[in-house]
């Protein structure tokens, strides 16, 4: 078994993703976004399991500072927005390869554990 982690080095939740995954000697392959952008397909896959609203952090330090409490982002351009701003994702993105219903969104160690037996 392979997953892919999406997120970012210094976001807790990530470091927890990538800890549970190494305590299990499952390989990872682990994309920081901060050096790399997620591109949009990989990105519209998360939305159309979650939505939108799934995956945005409404409770983020980067969602506040941009405004985006006060304001009404359309879907569209949600995808563009989280691409420039990963850090309004709720994080870590985990996928897990060859599984086309692999995703989760935040931290779900139940449902990786699931994947593990």
């Amino acid at each position: 078994m392979e997953v892919q982690i999406f997120g970012v080095k210094k976001n807790v939740d990530t470091r927890k993703a990538l800890r549970f995954f190494a305590e299990r000697r499952i390989r990872t392959h682990f994309v920081d976004l901060t050096e790399r952008s997620m591109s949009e397909g990989e990105l519209e896959r998360f939305i159309q399991r979650f939505s939108v609203e799934g995956i945005v952090d409404r409770g983020s330090k980067r969602y506040e500072e941009l405004g985006l409490r006060h304001s009404n982002v359309s879907a569209g351009r949600w995808v563009d927005r989280l691409i420039a701003e990963p850090q309004l994702l709720r994080l870590p993105l985990v996928r897990r390869l060859g599984q086309p219903s692999g995703l989760t969104v935040g931290l779900d160690d139940a449902t990786w554990g699931s994947w593990i037996k």
